[in-house]
C-alpha cells in the first residue's frame, strides 16, 4: 500500500478510459484490492459500522469496523493514452441496486471470494452472468487455503471457461496478477468472437446465395434471457461439493 498522501498525476495525453469492476460479498477484500493496485490514493466511501446496522448488515465477527456504502475507485495508467479505472462495488445486500450502474460500460469484472463465506459470492456471479459481463473469480486467501481451487470451482458451479485464481488482496503484485488474468480472459474471448464471426461470414457468403448475417451487439446478452436466480440457487451444489 502506498502512503496515504501519494498521488500520480494523470497524463495530459490520456484519452482512452477502460473500466473494470470488483464485486463480491461483504468483507471479502474489495476495498483492499482496489487500494493495493491503484497508483493514486483510492477514493473510498467507507463509513463506520454502528449498532444501527445490527440485523441489517452482517455481524462484524471478522474485526471489520467500516464498510463501503457507495463504491471504491482506483486508477492505473496503462500507457500514454490508456487509463484503467477500477470500481469496487459495495457488498451489503441493501446496496446491490448500485451494481447495475457500476456494470455499465465495464470491460469485465473480478469476483472476489472468501471460502469461509462462499455463498455470499453467488449473487455477484448470477448478476454478471445475467448482464453478460465477462469475469474471473479470485479467491482471497485469509490464511492457508483449506480447499483446492477445483473444489471451489465445483462449489461455485463455475463453467470451465471462467478462470479461477488465488490472490492476496493486500499485496500489490498479487492484485496485479489478478487483473492480468482478467485481461488475458477478455483477450481470449475477443479472439474467439472474431473467429466465430469470420466463420459465419464464410458460411453466409454471396456465393452461397445466402443473405449476410447481422446481429445486434449493442445490448448485453443475458444468460438464458431470464432474470438471474436468487442468491441461494447454488446452495445445493455448494452443500454437495464442499468438503
Amino acid at each position: 500500500m502506498r502512503p496515504a498522501g501519494s498521488r500520480t498525476p494523470l497524463r495530459a495525453t490520456a484519452d482512452n478510459a477502460l473500466k473494470i469492476v470488483v464485486v463480491g460479498g461483504f468483507g471479502v477484500g474489495k476495498t483492499t484490492l482496489v487500494g493495493s493496485v491503484s497508483e493514486i490514493r483510492p477514493l473510498n466511501t467507507e463509513e463506520v459500522m454502528t449498532r444501527a446496522g445490527e440485523g441489517i448488515d452482517p455481524a462484524g465477527t471478522w474485526g471489520k469496523r467500516s464498510t463501503t456504502v457507495a463504491f471504491d475507485f482506483g486508477r492505473i495508467t496503462l500507457s500514454e493514452r490508456q487509463v484503467l479505472y477500477l470500481f469496487g462495488a459495495p457488498g451489503q445486500e441493501r446496496f446491490w441496486f448500485l451494481w447495475n450502474r457500476l456494470f455499465s460500460g465495464a470491460l469485465g469484472a473480478v469476483v472476489l471470494v472468501d471460502t469461509r463465506r462462499l455463498e455470499e459470492s453467488w449473487y455477484a456471479i448470477d448478476r454478471l452472468e445475467h448482464h453478460g459481463t465477462p469475469f474471473i473469480v479470485a479467491r482471497n486467501n485469509f490464511g492457508e487455503p483449506s480447499h483446492t481451487l477445483e473444489q471451489v470451482r465445483e462449489a461455485l458451479d463455475l463453467p470451465a471457461g471462467v478462470p479461477l485464481v488465488d490472490c492476496d488482496a493486500r499485496d500489490r503484485e498479487s492484485g496485479k496478477r489478478v487483473l492480468i488474468a482478467l485481461v488475458h480472459h477478455l483477450a481470449a474471448l475477443a479472439g474467439a468472437d472474431a473467429a466465430s464471426l469470420a466463420d459465419g461470414a464464410d458460411e453466409a457468403s454471396p456465393a452461397d446465395g445466402a443473405a449476410p448475417v447481422t446481429a445486434d451487439w449493442s445490448a448485453p446478452v443475458a444468460a438464458g434471457g431470464e432474470e438471474p436466480a436468487p442468491a441461494g440457487s447454488r446452495t445445493a451444489i455448494y452443500e454437495e461439493s464442499t468438503p
